[in-house]
């Protein structure tokens, strides 16, 4: 099964397999910059916020998702398959990589003299 996944810090969309975890699908974007650090959980480089939808999430690292957190959608991409159509935010260093690239792929805009 494939579900639609939404990346509100970009507004950009991907699909990804149940059997697919979040960062899996991110990367098939193809976009340079997305860091992928451990891909097991122990890094917390791949934080995001599930904003809508169901997510399955596999064992993560207290040290980068805390129980609290994760009550409030957070988790690490590389440990969350999608279960429905959903919406995320990346958060942190993600984020950072990705509202850079985001920012760099904008065309200058001229500066008129006032």
């Amino acid at each position: 099964m494939r579900f639609s996944v939404a990346i509100g810090n970009t507004s950009e969309h991907y699909v990804c397999r149940a059997d697919q975890t979040l960062l899996g699908g991110m990367e098939q974007l193809g976009r340079k910059g997305i860091p992928v650090g451990c891909r097991g959980g122990g890094c917390g480089v791949c934080k995001v916020r599930i904003e809508s939808g169901a997510v399955r999430r596999e064992r993560m690292s207290r040290c980068h998702v805390s129980a609290e957190e994760e009550a409030q959608g957070y988790v690490l991409a590389c440990r969350a398959y999608p279960q429905s159509d959903l919406a995320l935010r990346a958060v942190e260093k993600l984020a950072r990589c990705i509202e850079r690239r985001l920012a760099a792929s904008q065309p200058a805009v001229p500066h008129s003299p006032t």
